[in-house]
């Protein structure tokens, strides 16, 4: 086949050739165009890479599987059957052969906070720690390593593992008298100061409760340690921040890390936490993200949300450099928190939580002041996300986003609500109604099946909670995420919870009604997680003119994967490229 074609190439420049004899004298430069043009029309259509002999489910809707698929310069150039797809390669063409083996896009994670997730690694961590007793003892290793003086910093707690007793300073005190200590909470709503931080901080039984956050205190009335919200802003700034260098190293260790579980693009919401300083996400994207960018450290795609209060400098950002400053980075939207979080009994609730009566949870804004502040976003064409929880923030965010004015030429705004966790009666059709994005994050279900039914009783945590299934049946779109450092990166756990709910030590699934299937699992973590950025247009599906990015999974059995989803990722690539591999000997192909 290739040699007719060069043949038949052979005969056209030659019948061109002369055809165009006359036409030299007058111009002698229109040969070399058709010519020059003949030349890159045929390289446009030659892959630099053929993807052969697998089953690659596309989460296209116009070919939903294909078997071989052609890429060039880092993007697909044809998807389909192998007979086609053949016609494409050339002698330098690589091929991978994927002996059977099932392709997915590359996941999105809809809602991380990329660089504190790295950080975290590097630090005390505390995620499975299931007793007073081990939790003091990892705070004890960790001191054990530290230069008097300097602050100790981890996270990851979860005191619902340990029976729900809630830790306080006086665990940690006597084996840490010369280190400052800052431990979050899993959710990031909560942390835990040893007395030496209090005291720097200048935290007593004399201070009040800020506004949106609360300081815990015992029956006497002394800080027992821990901040609740906004009130961790009063040991923040007391905490050093971390360094570029370090920040730098934290991008470098999450990028890697996320590849590893099949992660090609994060939308990054940052270092932006209640309490936390609005200048982070900023400095991070100077220091950090264009500094990788230029220096050709990126490894995989972002797309940078930043806290809604400095909406005009992301408006002025854009109007310089525009929406895609690379293939690596995109400018997402503004990010605001409404409420707090179920664990940290300061998500807001239309009912008292069960095990605390008076509390209602916390409404962390002053929603006059959200409302101008997404009307100004908005106005300028940003994406607006906002952080609610439960089940009456969600009714508050909504209606607000009802109430913004409307413009008599629709457009398309794609607000979002992140995590939408607890929904009252009647709340799941609003999101389609109202075209709202629900980005949700399965793998949070596991921490909050037994929470939830303790917090807000068994009728109420089943009848409004993690309604997947109900959201999609009423038209509303999915993104998928996982939060982290709140849960980890892993699509494909987060994928199996999504349709199993089954929570830990637990039998059967958690409101098996709510399951999904793996295909409506799989558009969640692809090409709706990507349409809940902007992104559609670049990756999120393995379609012609997109991102080469790819996972090739563990499995060459489609009903397997459909039915249990116990597989690995075997390999990721970006942009064609592989960028990481099962098998070390692969990783540099």
């Amino acid at each position: 086949m290739n040699a007719l074609w060069v043949i038949v190439s052979a005969s056209f420049v030659l019948l061109l050739s002369v055809a165009s004899i006359p036409l030299l004298n007058n111009n002698g430069n229109y040969l070399t165009y058709l010519l020059n043009w003949r030349s890159s029309s045929f390289l446009s259509e030659v892959a630099d890479l053929l993807v052969t002999n697998g089953t690659i489910y596309t989460s296209d809707e116009a070919l939903p599987f294909a078997d071989s698929m052609a890429i060039r310069n880092g993007r697909i150039l044809q998807v389909g059957n192998y007979s086609s797809i053949k016609e494409l390669a050339r002698t330098w063409t690589k091929e991978l052969n994927l002996d059977g083996k099932i392709v997915v896009p590359g996941f999105i994670d809809s809602h991380v906070h990329f660089i504190p997730g790295g950080l975290e690694m590097a630090r005390v961590e505390l995620r499975g720690v299931n007793t007073k007793d081990l939790f003091v003892d990892k705070i004890r290793k960790a001191v054990a390593n530290v230069k008097q003086g300097s602050w100790l910093l981890g996270g990851g707690w979860n005191n619902d593992i340990w029976g729900g007793d809630l830790p306080m300073a006086s665990w940690i005190d006597s084996i840490t008298p010369h280190n400052p200590v800052w431990l979050t909470r899993m959710d990031g709503h909560m942390g835990l100061a040893n007395t030496l931080a209090l005291t720097l901080a200048g935290i007593s039984r004399n201070n009040e409760n800020p506004n949106g956050g609360a300081i815990v205190r015992n029956n006497d009335g002394e800080p027992t340690g821990l901040l609740i919200d906004s009130a961790m802003k009063l040991v923040l700034p007391h905490v050093p921040e971390a360094s570029v260098d370090e920040r730098r190293e934290a991008l470098l260790r999450a990028s890697s890390h996320a590849l590893k579980r099949g992660v090609t693009t994060v939308v990054d919401f940052g270092r932006y936490f209640p309490g936390a300083s609005t200048e982070y996400s900023w400095e991070d994207f100077s220091d950090v993200y264009k500094w990788a960018d230029l220096s050709g450290n990126m490894m995989t795609r972002v797309c940078l949300f930043f806290p809604m209060e400095t909406w005009s400098r992301l408006v002025d950002l854009m109007s310089k450099s525009g929406r895609v400053l690379s293939q690596w980075i995109y400018l997402g939207g503004v990010k605001a928190f409404a409420d707090g979080s179920l664990g940290s009994n300061s998500a807001l609730f239309h009912e008292p939580y069960a095990d605390d009566p008076n509390n209602y949870g916390l409404q962390v804004v002053d929603l006059d002041g959200l409302y101008n502040m997404t009307l100004s976003s908005d106005k300028f064409g940003l994406q607006v996300s906002i952080h609610a929880i439960g089940d009456r923030t969600n009714d508050l965010i909504l209606d607000m986003y009802a109430s913004l004015p409307s413009e008599k030429q629709i457009r398309d705004r794609r607000y979002r609500i992140e995590h939408a966790q607890h929904l009252a009666p009647g709340t799941v059709a609003r999101f389609g109604e109202q075209s709202v994005i629900a980005s949700v994050q399965p793998d949070h279900l596991l921490d909050d099946a037994d929470s939830a039914t303790k917090k807000l009783g068994s009728e109420r945590a089943e009848r409004g909670s993690y309604l997947f299934k109900s959201l999609l049946t009423n038209n509303a779109q999915l993104a998928f995420g996982s939060d982290w450092p709140v849960a980890d990166i892993n699509p494909l756990k987060s994928i199996r919870t999504s349709m199993k709910r089954i929570p830990p030590r637990w039998e059967k699934a958690w409101i098996p009604s709510e399951c999904l299937c793996l295909e409506d699992a799989l558009k969640a973590y692809t090409i709706s997680a990507a349409h809940a950025c902007f992104l559609d247009k670049y990756v999120g599906s393995l379609s012609p003119g997109k991102y080469a990015d790819f996972v090739v999974l563990s499995t060459n059995s489609w009903e397997d994967f459909a039915t249990e989803v116990n597989v690995d990722v075997e390999a990721t690539y970006v942009g064609g490229s592989k960028a990481y591999s099962i098998k070390p000997e692969d990783k540099n192909e």
